[in-house]
């Protein structure tokens, strides 16, 4: 089975070669413009930004945007791992596997020939997502990262068990084990988990997903969110994709609608300013939309 981190740059790969030339160079320029000198990439407040850098290096594999290596690995020696959060912990361990990537030239064999990497214990962060080390999306960096390392995922059950706890009645999952409702980002992420370390189907969340479409084909943050937006867009629709599911309406006119003038796009109509954050959001669910069966 394809790791996330491979799903999710192949899932990239198949929204880009959907784009014409013109497109492609439209998107790109965008990209460029958030590059750094040091070659990490600017966050909303325009400041150099490892999180970002992680969505940054992973859309200039898939886009052909030429990156240093050299600066690449400068950037990469200055950052003080030990004193990351898991989120800018599982960044950087990407950042280091796709330069790996663009050093090798090895863009989809994306963990042959990599030895297993000693990573700190999830135990060991002094923060997670939600202060919560069992909750969905803490769960989803965790075997996010033990992946990109080549480390052994968590055994089915305890997992299962992990999660069992954020199961909301409605069917979708919650962020927080007392919550009062069902979210889309947890429940995708909870998906993508289960689906990593489990052959299940898990019907009543993959409900729970569809039902979150609205007929303009995106997909809200939960149900009581006034409108769609681009990141609960994506994520639905690529685990969609990766369950061999098909959403209840067509999404390409919704995504297309996300890609301002600008070249990026932006997270709902509201908005107005884009980051490369969402352009990751943006090609991802052009890939989904367009892969599934």
């Amino acid at each position: 089975m394809q790791s996330i981190s491979a799903n999710i740059l192949t899932t990239l790969k198949s929204g880009k070669d959907q784009l014409g030339g013109e497109a492609i160079d439209h998107l790109s320029a965008f990209v460029q413009s958030q590059l750094l000198q040091d070659h990490s990439f600017m966050n909303k407040s325009r400041e150099s930004d490892l999180y970002y850098t992680s969505f940054g290096w992973m859309l200039c594999l898939v886009l052909g945007i030429h990156l240093d290596a050299d600066k690449m690995a400068a950037y990469l020696s200055r950052q003080h791992e030990d004193d990351l959060d898991l989120i800018h912990y599982a960044a950087f361990k990407r950042c280091e596997l796709i330069f790996y990537l663009h050093k090798n030239g090895r863009v989809l064999t994306w963990l042959k020939n990599r030895t297993k990497q000693q990573i700190k214990e999830l135990n060991d962060f002094k923060h997670v997502p939600h202060q919560d080390k069992c909750a969905p999306y803490t769960q989803f960096i965790w075997v996010s990262l033990l992946e990109d390392t080549g480390n052994k995922l968590p055994e089915k059950r305890k997992v299962e068990d992990d999660l069992g706890q954020y199961r909301h009645d409605a069917g979708g999952f919650m962020n927080n084990s007392d919550g009062l409702s069902a979210t889309t980002n947890a429940t995708t992420a909870a998906l993508s988990v289960l689906g990593q370390i489990s052959n299940q189907k898990y019907e009543k969340a993959i409900t729970y997903l569809k039902s979150m479409q609205d007929p303009s084909g995106g997909f809200k943050a939960a149900a009581s969110a006034p409108v769609p937006d681009l990141l609960s867009t994506a994520t639905a629709l690529y685990v969609l994709k990766c369950y061999n599911e098909k959403p209840g309406y067509p999404a390409l006119e919704f995504i297309e609608a996300h890609w301002a003038e600008s070249g990026g796009f932006i997270a709902t109509l509201l908005d107005d300013k884009s980051d490369v954050e969402y352009c990751f959001y943006g090609l991802l669910a052009i890939g989904s939309a367009l892969t599934i069966n």
